[in-house]
């Protein structure tokens, strides 16, 4: 088994590391304090050509492959998780989505402009009473001639505030259930839709988070993706991919943490001598280490098995590696960013040092995307085969 990337996926890396160093870093802290997204920062991710990175040269992306997006998202991450939150649910929630799913006509209309940061991205299914049980969607999406009226709120939807344009599911078949979802391309524009409200959150501050209204809100025909009451099969081809493309974004943030940490250890004198020496701070290094490293491979494996699912490949795991990668790696930030306040005490609780940072923007790991009940749900279901 090769554990090497290919050059390609090397120079990748390495580019968005050098960008993420020079152009996210000094302003991570900036971003947090502010709850502000950077002016212009979506244009400069656009000229990287990773606003479209997984999507078809022939409609403005990369045509890369999911492990590249996810070495991007780690890369990002490491510098700050907002922002890689927030191009994580453009370009894989909705973009990978649009191209994986949509139509030819709606690829040539939609996709252009997002693959170079002209239009942003998300992804409208979480609601306020359906989270893990993301089947059971109340909004609703009545056919009136050539159109669709649709009504509902969706909530806790990254980049929502922002968005022109958004891969929204509703109920079309309310008694159906799963057999009822049918998928909409959403142009923000349309009339009847609203922003109720940005969310003021804990951690990934400056990614814009917010609750959406549809009132009345009038969706072409055209814009299903897929078929009327098929939509189940968007949805759950959608979350494997974000299970294994979101892993890397939690894995980013223990990395940050943990060059942190060690940075600190060497230079902070107790009894005389660098708490490095003491064999406390080594073994949380050392498992701090061994966390990030076996998460790593669990990611990197997830990535791939989800690029051969999405290219018709046979008998893959797909949906339980996905799901045990995320969990995983999710809750392993949390315990390393955790350490990582601890090995800094009482300099770990203040603003000024980013490991306070990292352990807020690690919690969202856990929770968003499916919670780590969930996905161990899911890995038990697929061992059991039930």
């Amino acid at each position: 088994m090769d554990f090497n990337l290919s050059d390609e996926h090397r120079m990748l890396r390495d580019s968005i590391a050098n960008f993420a160093e020079k152009e996210l870093k000094p302003i991570a802290e900036e971003i947090d304090r502010d709850d502000q997204w950077p002016d212009g920062l979506w244009q400069k991710l656009g000229d990287l050509g990773i606003m479209g990175i997984t999507v078809d040269p022939l409609f403005g992306g990369a045509g890369a492959d999911i492990l590249s997006a996810a070495l991007v998202g780690e890369e990002l991450a490491k510098a700050s998780a907002a922002v890689a939150l927030s191009w994580g649910a453009h370009a894989n929630l909705c973009c990978n989505n649009l191209n994986s799913h949509a139509s030819y006509e709606q690829k040539i209309k939609y996709l252009p402009p997002l693959c170079t940061g002209q239009h942003i991205g998300a992804l409208g299914l979480t609601e306020p009473n359906a989270g893990s049980d993301a089947v059971n969607i109340q909004t609703t999406a009545k056919r009136k001639g050539d159109h669709y009226v649709v009504n509902g709120t969706k909530m806790f939807i990254t980049n929502g505030p922002i968005a022109d344009t958004i891969v929204l599911y509703t109920k079309t078949d309310k008694g159906a259930g799963a057999k009822g979802i049918t998928a909409f391309i959403l142009d923000t524009k349309f009339p009847g839709f609203s922003v109720s409200k940005k969310l003021n959150k804990v951690g990934n501050r400056g990614s814009a988070t917010g609750e959406l209204i549809l009132q009345d809100c009038i969706i072409p025909a055209e814009n299903i993706i897929g078929e009327e009451n098929k939509g189940i099969a968007v949805m759950m081809g959608g979350l494997d991919v974000e299970r294994a493309f979101f892993g890397t974004y939690a894995l980013g943030i223990a990395q940050a943490a943990f060059v942190e940490s060690i940075k600190y250890a060497k230079e902070r004198m107790q009894f005389g001598k660098p708490i490095a020496s003491f064999q406390m701070i080594q073994q949380k290094l050392a498992d701090m280490y061994t966390g990030i490293e076996a998460a790593r491979l669990l990611c990197y494996k997830a990535a791939i098995l989800a690029d051969s699912a999405k290219k018709g490949g046979k008998g893959t795991e797909v949906h339980q590696i996905s799901a045990a990668a995320i969990l995983f790696t999710a809750e392993m930030a949390c315990r390393v960013c955790e350490e990582a306040v601890q090995i800094h005490g009482g300099y770990g609780y203040c603003l000024e040092y980013p490991v306070q940072r990292f352990w807020r923007d690690a919690k969202l790991g856990t929770i968003g995307g499916g919670t780590s009940e969930i996905r161990r749900l899911i890995v038990a279901r697929e061992i059991l085969g039930m």
